[in-house]
């Protein structure tokens, strides 16, 4: 049978279409044969993963420090936030020549003088706001500049209240305890101290520097003389400012505070003195005569004891007016009056007992109003010498200021 161009072309190509369809089949069952042939064969080996590894370490090398892992913590509004985990902060460091003690800066700032002031009226009363412009202080004449003025409240005050313990004072010795003990109760502030001093014989350190309700309860334990005692003032008074001086902190105010009538008969220059008088055969006249200048010579020396320690000086003589009418009792007191006059302080003789403790109360508003006038000093006097000083008011000339005469300069 013949047949047509076209029938042929399309006969020609489905056969061409079932060749390929059958080539690819073969091949497919040809691989698939090809893989279970080769089942038992090794495995093709994979590519090896390459994981770095740290450098042998020698025993000398220091190891780096891993970085630490942040972690992100997030707070709650009532939580502060945390510090940054393992991150301490690097200290400053402290140069070496800038490291100060105390006693480092007392030795720098040794040209700073501090000169506690009582201003008072003409009826006693302490005087409180005057300001720096209204003081001139001279120092060996010459005026000074004040870099300011201290607030007495901002400043401890060390007491060394030195009792009469000796015969010649057991009449009122209950009430006069008892005062004193108000007084240092009254005056001292938590940041305050006192210490006690009992004057008979010897001197007698009753109770070292202490708070005022510490002082207070071994003061009113101090009993009274039961048998004739001498009585030490001189010993006792240096004592006492010895003991300020070495245990009162230099920026401190110190006092020390007597309550005795003054009459020394038992330290150890005038017993000296009088036994060695006595001996000799002195007569009645070259006897007072001697007794006034050695008297004169001791107060002196305990007057450079008193200001060497810084101190200032207040006396109470329980005596009353009396004293007047005997010469040894009225140079005693005399003799107190000097030390107060010549450290800021003051000396009182209570007309009546029972003014005994308005005059501590005076005493203690005295110390609470005190101004404490501070100067540069430019001296160059040597360690040692002692300097004068005044201190006024020119625009109130009605005005009564007490302060210390003078210093001992340091080294």
């Amino acid at each position: 049978m013949f047949r047509s161009p076209d029938a042929a072309k399309r006969f020609l190509g489905l056969a061409l279409l079932s060749a390929a369809i059958l080539f690819a089949l073969a091949s497919r069952v040809a691989q698939a044969r090809l893989a279970q042939a080769g089942g038992t064969s090794a495995k093709p080996t994979p590519t090896p993963v390459v994981v770095p590894r740290r450098p042998p370490q020698t025993s000398n090398a220091a190891r780096p420090t891993p970085t630490p892992a942040r972690v992100v913590v997030v707070p709650s509004q009532t939580d502060a936030p945390p510090p940054p985990l393992n991150q301490k902060p690097t200290p400053t460091p402290t140069p070496a020549d800038e490291t100060t003690d105390e006693s480092e800066v007392v030795r720098v700032t040794s040209n700073l003088v501090v000169v506690p002031v009582a201003v008072t009226d003409s009826s006693g009363n302490a005087v409180q706001g005057l300001k720096k412009e209204d003081f001139r202080l001279e120092e060996e004449g010459r005026a000074q500049e004040l870099q300011a003025v201290g607030d007495a409240d901002q400043v401890p005050l060390d007491i060394a209240l030195v009792f009469d313990i000796s015969s010649s004072v057991t009449k009122n010795f209950e009430f006069e305890k008892q005062s004193a003990a108000g007084f240092l109760k009254e005056v001292l502030k938590p940041i305050d101290h006192a210490a006690v001093f009992g004057l008979g014989e010897r001197p007698q350190l009753v109770q070292p520097l202490t708070t005022a309700s510490a002082a207070t309860s071994k003061l009113l334990t101090i009993p009274a003389a039961d048998r004739p005692t001498g009585t030490a003032f001189y010993d006792t008074v240096t004592a006492a400012a010895r003991y300020l001086a070495a245990n009162a902190p230099e920026r401190d105010r110190r006092v020390i505070l007597v309550i005795s009538d003054g009459e020394d008969n038992f330290s150890d220059d005038v017993r000296d003195a009088m036994m060695t008088e006595g001996r000799a055969g002195a007569t009645q006249s070259q006897a007072m005569e001697s007794q006034r200048a050695l008297h004169a010579r001791a107060a002196q020396k305990v007057l450079r004891e008193v200001q060497h320690a810084d101190a200032v000086f207040y006396s109470i003589n329980p005596s009353g007016p009396g004293i007047r009418l005997n010469v040894i009792s009225q140079r005693a007191q005399d003799q107190m009056k000097m030390l107060a006059d010549s450290t800021g302080g003051n000396s009182f003789v209570p007309p009546r007992l029972e003014d005994l403790e308005t005059i501590f109360r005076q005493i203690a508003a005295e110390l609470r109003a005190q101004y404490l006038l501070q100067y540069l000093s430019n001296n160059e006097a040597p360690a040692g010498k002692f300097l004068r000083i005044k201190v006024a008011t020119p625009a109130r000339p009605d005005l009564q200021i007490r302060a210390r005469q003078g210093y001992y300069k340091k080294g």
